[in-house]
């Protein structure tokens, strides 16, 4: 980048300000991670948008770190943020009003410049494809008190909670670690995600319907849609996404409970991705296709701090979201109408699986759900809906 194009870019951009943050500490800001040194005063060139911020405390030798903690912003051109790290506890903080303006003042005449790492232009498609659908209302709508996501204070919320090998390591981890103490726990307040009904109950229906609704979960999906999110469908999205990165990049056991409960009622639904919500689905798919890519990549556990998350059960046959893949795409095969679209992506995302998990989705015919002879008689008429207000994710 030119001086020119790098000075237009910071002056358009917005500026996370980091105050005397200690040395050998992680700071992350979406899909980017540093580790910060003896000048480090923050990061400049921020496109204007939703974003993560996560830090995670170190040791004075920089071998050792807590557990990361998380805050989402929505930062609008040319603004400036300012945090400060509280030394007692270890964490960053806000700023008086007053304070805080002196220092917006100081960034926008050039005295932070030579202080502020830049943010990672070339990395910004893969975050832009992860936050696509979280908004100022979603980020607002879900935050916790305070606004800071962090498995630390999540010990407690869980204990009822049937966990993975993992989830219940990492618990103990906590237990034992240094970072954890009684504060951690005494003001736990978790993000206000969506409640998503694990068993529908209806009373004066009798057990053939009842059944036949905890089968089907479009039902579900559409209640929850109007109670929940107005009608929305990017507002339910835009939880699912906020959830994954709360859970990749924050490691949030929280997060992750509730991005496996919003997959589950989604893959869930027989009726509504070929009928009443097919463009839904169409973007939910995307939306999944994206995360995994991301989630795969082989740099990324290294940069985003997800290996604490991502363990092998990921990638084994018996894993939940293995048996959820197969049965869509068993849905698929059996449809006789289906998206083109959707369709589409679905392929995407079944050969983005085999390829990076290995996993194979033979179906008991020959051929697989989402591949088929053109001249097949018993393949789905595929058709093309026009949709004027869905957006291309780039």
């Amino acid at each position: 980048m030119d001086a020119e194009t790098a000075v237009e870019a910071a002056k358009q951009g917005s500026t996370l300000v980091l105050l005397d943050v200690p040395q050998y500490t992680l700071i992350g800001i979406d899909t980017q991670m540093v580790s910060v040194g003896p000048a480090f005063k923050g990061i400049k060139m921020i496109p204007p948008g939703p974003h993560f911020v996560s830090y995670s405390s170190s040791t004075r030798d920089g071998k050792d770190f807590s557990p990361v903690t998380g805050f989402f912003i929505f930062s609008g051109p040319s603004e400036v943020i300012v945090r400060k790290w509280d030394a007692q506890e270890e964490r960053l903080v806000k700023l008086p009003q007053d304070e805080e303006e002196r220092y917006c003042c100081a960034v926008r005449n050039w005295e932070f410049d030579r202080f502020l790492g830049p943010y990672n232009l070339s990395q910004y498609g893969d975050w832009k494809r992860l936050s696509s659908y979280i908004t100022k209302t979603i980020i607002e709508r879900i935050e916790p008190i305070g606004g800071e996501i962090t498995v630390a204070s999540e010990s407690a919320l869980h204990k009822s909670t049937p966990k993975t090998a993992k989830e219940n390591a990492l618990d103990e981890q906590l237990k034992a670690s240094r970072f954890s103490t009684a504060s951690d726990t005494s003001n736990a307040r978790g993000c206000y995600y969506t409640s998503i009904p694990h068993v529908i109950k209806h009373k004066g229906i009798d057990v053939q319907q009842l059944t036949s609704l905890n089968l089907d979960k479009t039902h579900l999906l559409e209640s929850v849609l109007q109670k929940d999110y107005g009608g929305s469908e990017d507002m339910l999205l835009g939880e699912l996404q906020y959830a994954f990165v709360a859970f990749l990049m924050g490691q949030s056991l929280e997060a992750f409970l509730q991005w496996k409960a919003l997959v589950n009622l989604l893959f869930g639904c027989t009726e509504a991705p070929f009928h009443t919500r097919s463009r839904l689905f169409v973007k939910f798919i995307k939306v999944i296709y994206y995360q995994l890519k991301h989630a795969l990549k082989k740099d990324c556990t290294e940069t985003s701090g997800a290996s604490a998350l991502l363990d092998d059960s990921w990638f084994s046959a018996d894993s939940f979201l293995y048996h959820l893949f197969k049965e869509f795409f068993l849905l698929l095969q059996d449809a006789s109408v289906v998206d083109g679209d959707l369709l589409s992506w679905t392929r995407k995302l079944k050969a983005l699986l085999e390829s990076n998990f290995g996993w194979e989705f033979v179906q008991n015919s020959a051929v697989d759900g989402i591949h088929f002879e053109e001249d097949d008689e018993f393949a789905p008429v595929v058709v093309m809906l026009d949709d004027p207000n869905s957006t291309e994710v780039p």
